[in-house]
């Protein structure tokens, strides 16, 4: 069946004929508006899993490129004279190379990096190499910087290179462009010395010039702009059991993450490590930092939203039986509580008067981020959690009435330790409660009721973490994005308690990753949107200002729906309508107060049958190949959105909600 019959077929039929049979009606109340739907409805969660940082979203191409690694030349390949040092220019990233002569006529000196999990190049792009070198016995001297196609059937690997000339015993910054004739799947970065005087070399970096906005120490653009893509409204970062630490000396710490990148240390990252699926050489060099997420943060026009440690380590990590180094005590619970003060006074203090706000000027940004709310620790469960928020807020609250602050209900959506977080909670009076959602599809169709009941006073929800886990195997597949998407419409209608939402994890590197299922997949060329993807955008970008009250008549069963108004389209309603069932629906959207001719645009995300399977066997089961396939690197257009528009007759409208799909339904009067 081709796309645009098979579109037809499942997308809708407008009519205004009271004759059609329907299935299910929906009565919405054009009149009657409902709570606010907050621009923070949807956003995104960004935290350094899967290689989703150094990588992945962050474009630096060199992996340990200041040999600060505890192992000082991981992911590097070495030959000749190599010697490591400690006493470089940069305080907190002491160690540089020494290249030196090998002593031997045919034997060169030189470094490799062959980057994360490996390194591709895009033919034709440019590359910008830059290093911090000095001569160290005053006597010029030459290096040799290369790109190579390490499956290049030639006399050379090399595929373009240039000298750079040292000539100077300070320590200087050297920059050069490197050009790819061709796209390369297996490449590598080289530094050669060349004749026999000594060079030191510090910081190796190469970024494609391509980065996002052009940002030097940028993003990687495609990923990026996936993000952006996304309309968020609101950004979590860095974390996430980074946050936390495995213990707290390896906890996020933004101050080491600002100012310039040659002087950020390396930092272990809870997700290095794990019996199933360890990746020794996978730290945080902090070349994505604070700075970097704000600023793109104001780039996309979401609010961010920094979480910090509270004082404890993770707790999976640790025993929490007893009180431990894995807990701040007494005075120590201080040093924690001046960080998220510096953090106010960083996004948004004024230059002359904070330090840390005169950094944020320095490194181009004088304006405040106008940072407004604050999440202290990440899934914090127990009586230990509680006492210690409480010390944050208050001196919080004094200084910066205005921030908001977001408090942990733990790492699960139910159980003895939500019921007991929820009302410590209350009574310490967050702003927010951040809940985490990892279930299967049960849990996710069931708990499109779940805010019903929830007490309309007190804090607000905050779905901070949130993705449905297939039972069996936890791989992205579609029908666990219809489960996502009935969900969603439960925030949405109760958005007068729900006020921001954020789908996790967000990226994974096909060859790196340890969670499953993520938003978006990517290897070091490619990348691909996956089903869940296309719901959060088609919420996200169809989230509407207000809800509208929505009555639902007839076939309930497996069909999931809200309402809202769009005050800045016109007053547009956006209708969306979830089927998880394996019937299509027909559907009568009864707009009460609406008459006369309108346009319609109607937005469906399904299964294209008519797109192969790859390389997946499903036994010959079709339903559950449509259920369980996704898009991949080879196929991302397996489960992508289409629309079209029609005018159609208000009030009285029948579309069809097909099969296993997500509609949208923009309708608006026609000027």
């Amino acid at each position: 069946m081709n796309i645009q019959k098979l579109f037809y077929t499942l997308c809708f039929i407008a009519c205004f004929m009271q004759t059609e049979a329907q299935d299910m009606v929906l009565e919405i109340n054009t009149h009657k508006r409902g709570a606010e739907i907050a621009p923070t409805m949807y956003g995104v969660f960004f935290e350094d899993i899967n290689y989703g940082a150094d990588g992945g979203l962050y474009a630096e191409l060199v992996k340990n490129m200041s040999f600060e690694f505890p192992q000082p030349l991981m992911g590097w390949n070495t030959i000749g004279g190599v010697e490591v040092r400690d006493d470089g220019p940069f305080n907190r990233c002491p160690h540089y190379v020494r290249l030196s002569y090998s002593g031997k006529r045919d034997m060169p000196t030189g470094i490799e990096n062959t980057g994360f999990l490996g390194m591709s190049l895009h033919g034709g792009k440019e590359y910008r190499f830059s290093v911090w070198a000095r001569v160290p016995g005053n006597v010029p001297a030459q290096l040799n910087v290369g790109l190579r196609d390490l499956d290049l059937q030639e006399e050379s690997f090399t595929v373009c290179d240039t000298d750079i000339n040292v000539s100077n015993s300070e320590w200087r910054k050297y920059t050069v462009m490197l050009t790819p004739s061709h796209t390369i799947k297996k490449a590598s970065l080289t530094v050669f010395l060349k004749g026999n005087a000594s060079v030191d070399v510090e910081h190796v970096s190469l970024f494609p010039v391509n980065t996002w906005r052009g940002h030097e120490n940028g993003l990687r653009e495609d990923l990026a702009q996936y993000v952006a893509d996304l309309n968020p409204g609101v950004m979590r970062f860095p974390g996430g059991c980074i946050v936390e630490g495995a213990t707290l000396d390896t906890k996020y710490n933004w101050k080491n993450s600002i100012g310039p990148v040659e002087n950020r240390p390396l930092n272990e990252t809870r997700w290095n490590y794990g019996k199933e699926r360890t990746h020794f050489d996978y730290y945080q060099s902090y070349g994505l930092g604070f700075f970097e997420f704000f600023q793109f943060c104001e780039e996309i026009g979401a609010e961010p939203l920094p979480v910090l440690s509270c004082g404890m380590a993770c707790q999976f990590n640790n025993d929490i039986t007893t009180k431990g180094s894995w807990i701040a005590q007494g005075d120590s619970l201080n040093e924690f509580i001046q960080d998220a003060i510096d953090l106010i006074e960083f996004c948004n203090g004024a230059p002359e008067k904070n330090k840390w706000a005169k950094i944020r000027a320095d490194m181009g940004h004088p304006a405040p981020f106008n940072l407004k709310y604050l999440a202290i620790g990440n899934e914090q469960w127990g009586e230990w959690y509680a006492p210690m928020l409480k010390a944050f807020m208050k001196p919080i609250r004094n200084l910066y009435p205005q921030i908001k602050i977001i408090g942990s209900s733990g790492p699960w959506p139910d159980g003895k330790e939500y019921d007991y977080l929820w009302p410590e909670m209350r009574k310490a009076g967050v702003d927010f409660v951040d809940e985490h959602f990892y279930k299967d599809e049960d849990f996710f169709l069931s708990g499109v009721s779940r805010y019903d009941k929830f007490p309309r006073k007190g804090p607000k929800v905050y779905a901070g973490e949130y993705a449905c886990h297939g039972k069996g195997k936890k791989w992205n597949r579609f029908y666990s994005s219809l489960c996502e998407a009935a969900f969603m419409t439960g925030l949405e209608q109760n958005a007068d308690v729900v006020k921001m939402a954020t789908y996790a994890p967000l990226f994974a590197h096909i060859d790196g990753w340890q969670w499953r299922p993520d938003m978006i997949w990517f290897d070091n060329l490619r990348s691909v949107r996956t089903s869940s993807y296309y719901v959060q955008q088609l919420f996200s970008t169809n989230r509407g200002t207000s809800v509208l009250p929505i009555t639902v008549k007839g076939d309930t069963d497996k069909i999931y729906a809200s309402a809202a108004r769009d005050a800045g389209d016109k007053d547009a309603v956006i209708v969306k309508v979830v089927n998880t069932g394996e019937k299509d629906i027909q559907v009568a959207i009864n707009l009460k107060g609406t008459n006369g001719e309108h346009s319609m645009t109607a937005t469906v995300l399904s299964v294209s049958e008519d797109q192969p399977f790859g390389n997946v066997n499903y036994g010959g089961d079709k339903v559950k190949s449509l259920l369980d396939c996704d898009n991949s690197l080879d196929n991302p257009v397996r489960v992508i959105p289409h629309t079209t528009e029609s005018k159609i007759m208000c009030p009285h409208i029948t579309v069809k909600a097909a099969a296993y799909s997500v509609s949208v339904f923009r309708i608006k009067t026609i000027n």
